[in-house]
């Protein structure tokens, strides 16, 4: 594993955050982020889309940000999703943060590899209302359709409504329009209690059916499944992947298997403690980061590999983009709490070693 890009904040720039891989035509890669501009590193500052390019692969990177996407919220502009259509084009997706109760995904678009972009096109419009969709999240379904997950929250009186519902948006004209999916996703626990919903992703599965993970305070992530491209959800259950109230990353690899990187518990138990009184509401702190592999869809998970395993790191948001070479690029959180951004370059060998699966074209 090889670290090739650390983005610490600085004087002006008190966080740079999540973000997302894409190739481009012509060789480079565009990892873009949220960079946070005066004096406030909150979720709620000020902040603008920024780009560093590389052209080796990810192992060096351009060494000044492109400011990609201005702030043109009241607040903000966060969380970069980066897509490359079928059709051709690049979707840029990203919220545009107004107000606690007006937060929104946009989408633009490039025909010309990311150096221009079109205007931003609001993708929920049947409802205004303070919505999360994460970094790196939305895909592309193999008959076209385009699918995000999103946590949708309340501020009565400035209060954070903790528990959340997650709602899914889909599109079957290229983002030109979006609509709904049937029913809100809600988390409970074996004792009836409401658990938070917060951070969902989704990814497809082998057989066509979709996986939608959910970041929650019960311990760990909660999976539903979708058999009709997103249109209907089975209850959330939870999943193997144990965790504290952080979020998740799932993704598949070109060998067909999904990878998921997250903070794993079941592998660092002691986190769930560790410096607890300066976040209580975390349900544990964010380390280690790990990854791990699933063959059969995320229902079982083995080969657990630590990323960072610094007990005063902050490991989350992580973006995830295979590459042709045989590697792995991983963009996370890594330090200040969300402030620090840092790329890694990760062997699939290495993902694989010891571990009970197999890469296609090999036997164990």
């Amino acid at each position: 594993m090889k670290r090739t890009l650390d983005l610490p904040p600085g004087p002006g720039n008190p966080r740079n955050s999540e973000g997302a891989f894409l190739p481009l035509r012509d060789g480079r890669i565009m990892f873009a982020y949220s960079r946070y501009c005066g004096e406030s590193k909150s979720d709620h500052a000020t902040a603008e889309i920024a780009a560093r390019y590389s052209r080796d692969n990810g192992t060096t990177w351009s060494g000044k940000d492109e400011i990609i996407v201005r702030n043109e919220g009241a607040m903000n502009v966060m969380s970069v999703s980066l897509l490359r259509l079928k059709s051709g084009e690049i979707a840029l997706f990203y919220l545009v943060k107004n107000s606690l109760s007006d937060c929104r995904p946009v989408m633009r678009r490039s025909f010309d590899e990311g150096r221009t972009w079109s205007e931003p096109k609001v993708c929920i419009t049947d409802e205004i209302a303070y919505y999360v969709l994460n970094n790196d999240r939305v895909i592309q379904l193999r008959d076209g359709r385009l699918l995000f997950a999103v946590a949708k929250h309340s501020f009565p009186d400035g209060r954070f409504d903790e528990p959340g519902v997650v709602l899914t948006y889909s599109s079957d004209d290229n983002g030109a329009t979006w609509r709904r999916g049937k029913g809100a996703l809600s988390v409970r626990g074996a004792d009836g209690r409401k658990h938070a919903a917060q951070e969902p992703g989704v990814v497809e599965c082998s057989d066509g059916s979709v996986l939608l993970w959910i970041r929650t305070d019960a311990d760990r992530q909660y999976f539903s499944r979708s058999t009709d491209r997103g249109e209907t959800w089975s209850a959330p259950a939870p999943s193997p992947l144990v965790s504290p109230l952080s979020p998740a990353s799932v993704k598949r690899l070109p060998t067909g298997d999904l990878l998921a990187v997250w903070n794993d518990h079941a592998s660092r138990p002691e986190m769930k403690a560790y410096r607890a009184a300066e976040e209580p509401w975390a349900n544990g702190w964010r380390s280690p980061l790990a990854a791990a592999l699933s063959s059969d869809d995320g229902r079982t998970w083995r080969g657990a590999k630590m990323i960072e395993d610094d007990p005063n790191g902050w490991f989350c948001y992580t973006a995830i983009q295979p590459l042709d070479d045989g590697t792995v690029l991983l963009g996370y959180c890594a330090y200040d709490l969300l402030a620090h951004s840092r790329l890694v370059k990760v062997p699939l060998e290495w993902l694989y070693e010891d571990s009970k699966h197999t890469r296609k074209g090999e036997q164990r």
